[in-house]
């Protein structure tokens, strides 16, 4: 595991250094992306349905200011910029994960951000825009959508078999096995499973669906010092006891089917079993409500806030996206209009609905509801949890090395269900450790 680490923290480090190249001259004429003063080249991380939501929003912008946008919807963001970083020309404005910023801000791609010079800011709380700082005090990005994990469950199953909604851990293992034995279709088979898992190392999928668990377990993958730094913290008690418990639940089991086949090497794009209707439970983001309501049918489930773990907490993973501004690029002006128009009522609005998928899930805006915008209760659980019970990873640093090597252990740890959790845990520590020296911050 260390050596794969290495290796891998040399090819990121071999691309930082060609994003920096890229990026010292970048913009030394005075402009980046479009070269056309009054038009704004604008990336986004979008598929196309998000795409014809994004081009709704920029063309109601350009309506109201006169500022035309050049939208480039890319899936293969971070590539793609790499890319563009290297022929010295930034986009303007991206709009992409906020759990990117500090990797990004590290690579010298981005312009600091006064909120203050930013219209609107103050309907921005200060949780929100706290999310925005760097490692140096200064903010890098400005919030535009946020949204927390909740559990989706087949209601008309649930039902069926006289089963509670799921308020604990026991609860939810409960559910799992009476979905995955109990032929909640009707069709006579045992062909129904309990919850779907994305467990794949690929992109780090298995951490980013475990840390929920972590967090109600009272657990953290890193945690900040008192020194400015932070520390590994996956060796604790209470991490221990959580992957334990999710090896043994969902992975090492002799209980059939409590998990769809293959979840161990499984990625969103193909853990599809819970709207393909042969799955029961699937922990996940609030993007999928509108897209299982297709397939399923808004009557057949029901989004309800994560049951509560061993810390007796039910916080879940937060997630969101950001405004950047591309470094040295010179049309600040018409950046500052855009995004003010973004987290504006209006934009915010306009990025709810429509009848392609939303680019904003609970809006940053707080003068907005997400439930009453969307005329969607189910939105109330999702608001509920993001403010409530919701912990994201840390922005600041370059998140990617560190949710990389947990995904790789926590994969391993899944499939060797022979392995002893706590000495892999501790391997995992001294790597993340690792991580954490590269950055200058193993303090």
């Amino acid at each position: 595991m260390v050596d794969r680490r290495r290796s891998r923290r040399l090819a990121a480090g071999l691309g930082a250094a060609a994003l920096m190249f890229g990026v010292s001259a970048c913009g030394g004429s005075g402009s980046g992306g479009s070269s056309d003063p009054d038009t704004l080249e604008v990336w986004t991380r979008s598929d196309p349905e998000s795409a014809l939501t994004y081009d709704k929003v920029f063309a109601a912008f350009t309506k109201q200011t006169g500022i035309k946008v050049q939208h480039r919807p890319v899936v293969n963001f971070d590539q793609q910029l790499q890319a563009r970083a290297s022929t010295r020309d930034l986009p303007d404005v991206m709009i992409n994960d906020a759990a990117l910023m500090g990797s990004y801000q590290a690579q010298g791609l981005l312009k600091k951000i006064d909120p203050a010079s930013i219209a609107g800011h103050d309907q921005l709380d200060a949780k929100t825009w706290a999310t925005t700082v760097g490692l140096d005090g200064a903010h890098y990005g400005i919030p535009y959508s946020r949204q927390a994990f909740t559990l989706f469950i087949r209601k008309d199953w649930r039902q069926k078999l006289g089963l509670p909604a799921p308020k604990t851990w026991a609860d939810l293992l409960t559910l799992a096995k009476a979905f995955a034995a109990d032929d909640p279709d009707g069709d006579g088979k045992k062909d129904t499973y309990g919850m779907v898992v994305p467990g794949s190392a690929q992109r780090g999928y298995v951490a980013w669906w475990s840390a929920s668990f972590l967090w109600q377990a009272g657990a953290r993958i890193i945690e900040p010092t008192k020194t400015g730094g932070y520390r590994p913290a996956m060796d604790s008690d209470a991490a221990v006891n959580a992957v334990t418990w999710l090896k043994k639940t969902w992975f090492c089991t002799p209980d059939k089917n409590v998990v769809q086949p293959g979840a161990i090497t499984a990625m969103t794009s193909n853990a599809s079993n819970f709207q393909d209707g042969n799955a029961g439970m699937y922990l996940t983001g609030p993007y999928n409500i509108s897209a299982f309501d297709k397939s399923l049918g808004k009557d057949k489930f029901e989004v309800v806030q994560a049951p509560a773990g061993p810390a007796g907490n039910r916080d879940v993973l937060a997630e969101g996206e950001n405004i950047y501004f591309g470094a040295k690029t010179g049309k600040t002006a018409q950046e500052k209009a855009l995004a003010a128009f973004l987290i504006s009522p209006q934009g915010q609005t306009l990025a709810m609905t429509g009848d392609h998928q939303p680019v904003v899930r609970i809006p940053v805006n707080h003068t907005l509801d997400a439930a009453k915008v969307r005329d969607d209760p189910r939105w109330n659980v999702v608001q509920n949890a993001y403010r409530t019970a919701s912990v994201e990873f840390p922005n600041a640093l370059d998140w990617a090395p560190l949710r990389q090597d947990t995904a790789d252990a926590l994969n391993s740890i899944f499939t060797y269900c022979g392995g002893d959790v706590r000495s892999s845990l501790k391997e995992l520590n001294d790597t993340l450790a690792g991580d954490l020296k590269d950055q200058d911050l193993l303090k």
